[in-house]
């Protein structure tokens, strides 16, 4: 059986890039985040199709023109990732299909066992282009207070944005224009909006990864996820700790969806850790694990009481939510579709 799972590519695009590798004409198109989760995948790049033929994996990037290694680094960077993360899984092939590739780029390619397809350029629409990092990150904390907002009020002006977050108006401009040079915004007169969901959280992924901010992982004696947080919550607050739970554990408790039962995820401050484990950590038992994660900014001043938990604003839940890559994507997307409700 062949498996493709693509993201918003024309679909002569997809039949070209299969006919040219050589597979079957038969297959179902799904969505990559679930293929990902499947597979129990946590990583935070993604191909824009993925061709599944047996035993054997075909990661495709669809790109207009290459002109800088950036593609083919990013290509190598999955691949090193897949290897050390699954490496009883596939094999991989990594597939890169383009209209017009510099020849330089084209043989680095090549040495590094990416296969090159010249797609022809009267084939389907203008194709789907790449996140590409700017030196003005989407993530950083006042830049965040922006995208989150518009993503609360769906369409308004820079100027309204700016005054509702209590950012420089030339801050939320600079911002703005990020997020349209990378095709996430549009603007109609004076107004700006979302255009691309999926292109903002695949952003988010590449910019500010979870587990860039992981610091332990520890076991805990708790059999269940929601009662632990609960007890670490009191139990925390009475030694006047700061800390705030995120990702999974807030996710499901703003939105509703079930949370997972083997892990708790909280930010707290490096010099605590010892103390969480004195009064938490009981290795060698099968318990249920807490995941820390140091604060890269101030996460504990918009907190809010959910259920007797702790948890940070729903700004934060949504970056980090974003920042687990696909594995969380369902959740991802359903804390995105009732953001404005929160």
């Amino acid at each position: 059986m062949i498996l493709v799972a693509s993201i918003d590519q024309p679909p002569e695009v997809v039949a070209f890039i299969r006919e040219a590798l050589g597979l079957s004409p038969e297959a179902r198109s799904d969505d990559i985040g679930t293929l990902y989760q499947a597979m129990e995948l946590e990583l935070p790049l993604q191909p824009d199709i993925v061709f599944k033929d047996g035993e054997r994996l075909y990661f495709v990037e669809v790109k207009s023109n290459v002109t800088s290694i950036d593609t083919i680094a990013r290509m190598q960077l999955l691949r090193e990732l897949w290897h050390r993360r699954e490496p009883d899984r596939s094999a991989v092939e990594l597939v890169l299909a383009t209209r017009t590739i510099r020849p330089r780029e084209e043989q680095l390619a090549r040495e590094l066992g990416i296969r090159v397809i010249k797609l022809p350029r009267t084939l389907g629409p203008a194709l789907q282009s790449e996140f590409k990092p700017s030196k003005s990150k989407i993530t950083s904390e006042k830049s965040w207070k922006i995208v989150s907002r518009l993503l609360k009020e769906k369409c308004t002006s820079i100027r309204q944005l700016a005054l509702q977050e209590d950012v420089s108006y030339g801050w939320a401009h600079k911002t703005i224009n990020v997020l349209m040079s990378q095709g996430i915004a549009k603007k109609n007169d004076s107004y700006v909006q979302i255009s691309d969901v999926k292109k903002l959280l695949n952003g988010i992924a590449w910019e500010r990864p979870m587990k860039n901010l992981n610091v332990a992982e520890i076991p805990i004696s708790f059999s269940d996820s929601i009662p632990a947080a609960r007890d670490i919550t009191s139990m925390l607050s009475d030694q006047n700790v700061s800390f705030a739970f995120t990702g999974y554990t807030a996710g499901g408790l703003y939105t509703g969806y079930a949370v997972r039962q083997d892990a708790v995820y909280l930010y707290l401050d490096k010099k605590h850790l010892d103390l969480f484990r004195e009064i938490f950590s009981e290795p060698g038992r099968s318990s249920i694990r807490a995941w820390i994660y140091a604060p890269d900014r101030d996460v504990f001043t918009d907190t809010r009481q959910k259920e007797g938990i702790t948890v940070v604003s729903p700004a934060q839940t949504l970056l980090d939510l974003a920042g687990f890559g696909y594995s969380v994507m369902d959740l991802t997307r359903a804390m995105v579709d009732m953001y404005d409700t929160l």
